[in-house]
């Protein structure tokens, strides 16, 4: 009981903690890693062990799975090359750098315990960052790669880190168990993810009871991850694969009530997520604080801080090298690919190179690690490696995370309006969709009012200004709505499908869309003097 009313009392400060980092601009994040300080602080706090396999499906299956469905495909692969080397080649340093450096520090520690270590770190995540950076509007090409980052990232370093905890607790690695797990992780788990986004489609097809349809959500999220685990794919990259095929089929298929009541929770579990695994790190820290010892306690310091300026400096130094390549490599031959078009600018990759920040996949990773058994054996060095990484964590986002909006006002970014311009072709074309229905309804009484408001919409997309209220009316006119809806939303899906707009622009208008068609309902609903 006292562990509940704990997790209750903290949901309730991390709310607060959300707000106030909203007002001050910071990641909501950075203050729920100084929460987890404080609860780490205070004596009498319950000790709680979680199991490690729970750790990583709990807390990593559902928060990427929520940022892999705003996934821009079309933009990835025009930010190919960014992005594969973000979350490909700066992981791989980052792990052999950190590896490094606590191999030198922390006395008696092994080069798999070191490695795991730097597979914990290794990944950032992206979630913080782009929190404050959308609100500040910098070019979308920023935030593409920080996106796209997060989400690979994670892949590479979870594959090192479950061969590094392998060979730590077996002491033995094979070259030829490795293999059929890269090959089965590159072709297997995208083929995967895609059977079971199909399959989960057409399995929920009939629901339309909208709690069912959102649990069901969840609880297809979790087989996925299970089913990917258990079958020696990768989870991370079979998640991914699932929620992206989701992103393209689910839309033509979801109304907007379960849409727009689907994503409200969604957000709210995630934000639920992140408090918990602060909670669980905090509550682990004080089991380790209580049996360190000073000189190990000192050790633990020194190699904590080594670590945290290792991944800041190994990030900053990658990225301005792979920019300063870029540009040249542009200047000699005129074109680059792999990149959106143009080289990085030198203001945004400063931006990209600060953005490091480590989050709940670091903190999962580390809880992950299994911990003594009844005869006191268990994974080399753990609470160094849970130290370190909690250490990270709050290095990065509230080192990085305070400072992020400051860098941001100096180097004067900008949005290069890529998204805007987008958001106002689609708004006109999927007007023109709807006043195409109108046209094969000329001459009915309710036409003309149901035109005046798609003539807005489309008058807001050519010109660029905001729409105005839409008027209501009554009868037939919802009915007429919704084939108007209808024909909006298929036009939408055409031009994310043709490429003719991003994800970004597409989720934009369809929440738009959403509201027309919830406009709709409420007309074709009768109204209480009706029902009287």
């Amino acid at each position: 009981m006292l562990l509940f009313q704990l997790v209750i009392a903290l949901l309730l400060i991390g709310a607060v903690l959300a707000l106030w980092a909203d007002r001050i601009g910071v990641p909501y994040p950075a203050l729920l890693a100084v929460a987890g300080v404080a609860l780490a602080l205070i004596p009498g706090t319950p000790r709680v062990a979680l199991d490690p396999e729970l750790a990583l499906a709990l807390f990593v299956a559902p928060v990427l799975l929520d940022a892999a469905y705003d996934a821009s495909p079309r933009d990835l692969k025009q930010n190919l090359l960014p992005v594969s080397s973000l979350a490909v080649v700066a992981v791989l340093v980052t792990v052999a750098a950190v590896a490094i450096v606590a191999h030198r520090l922390v006395p008696g520690i092994g080069w798999p315990a070191a490695v795991t270590l730097g597979a914990i770190v290794a990944p950032p995540d992206a979630s913080a960052a782009t929190a404050v950076l959308r609100k500040l509007q910098p070019p979308h090409r920023v935030v593409v790669v920080l996106e796209g980052e997060s989400l690979f990232n994670d892949a590479t370093a979870l594959l090192i880190y479950r061969i590094a905890v392998a060979t730590a607790l077996t002491g033995a690695i094979s070259g030829w168990h490795v293999l059929p797990m890269l090959a089965l992780t590159s072709v297997g788990s995208v083929f995967a993810g895609i059977v079971l986004a199909r399959a989960y489609l057409l399995l929920t097809a009939r629901v339309r009871d909208i709690p069912i349809s959102i649990l069901l959500q969840f609880i297809g999220t979790f087989a996925v991850w299970v089913i990917a685990d258990r079958t020696g794919l990768s989870a991370i990259l079979t998640m991914i694969s699932y929620a992206m095929t989701l992103a393209r089929l689910a839309p033509g298929r979801t109304g907007a009530r379960r849409r727009i009541s689907s994503y409200a929770v969604w957000e709210v579990a995630v934000f639920v997520l992140n408090v918990l695994a602060f909670v669980l790190i905090g509550l682990q820290l004080r089991g380790i604080v209580s049996r360190a010892e000073g000189a190990d306690w000192g050790v633990d310091v020194l190699c904590a801080l080594a670590i945290c300026g290792t991944v800041i400096a190994v990030r900053i130094g990658w990225v301005m090298l792979h920019s300063t390549v870029a540009r040249w490599w542009f200047r000699r031959s005129g074109r680059l690919r792999g990149h959106s078009g143009s080289p990085p600018s030198f203001g945004g990759s400063i931006v990209v190179a600060w953005c490091g920040m480590r989050g709940i996949v670091t903190l999962a990773a580390a809880l992950a690690l299994p911990g003594a058994d009844s005869a006191g054996a268990g994974f080399p060095e753990r609470d160094t490696i849970v130290f370190c990484a909690f250490a990270v964590v709050l290095c990065t986002l509230v080192i990085q995370g305070s400072t992020l909006r400051p860098l941001m006002q100096w180097l004067g970014l900008k949005d290069d309006g890529s998204v805007q311009r987008e958001l106002m072709l689609a708004r006109a074309e999927t007007a023109r969709a709807a006043l195409r229905v109108l046209e094969e309804e000329a001459g009915r009484p309710f036409t003309t009012v149901l035109r005046r408001e798609y003539e807005v919409r489309l008058h807001s997309g050519e010109q660029g200004v905001p729409i105005e209220a839409l008027g209501e009316s009554a009868g037939g006119l919802a009915a007429l709505q919704r084939r108007a809806v209808s024909a909006q939303r298929r036009m939408l899906v055409e031009l994310r499908a043709r490429n003719v707009i991003g994800d970004d622009a597409f989720h934009a208008l369809e929440e738009e869309i959403d509201l027309l068609e919830l406009t709709a309902d409420v007309r074709i609903r009768p109204s209480m003097d009706d029902v009287g």
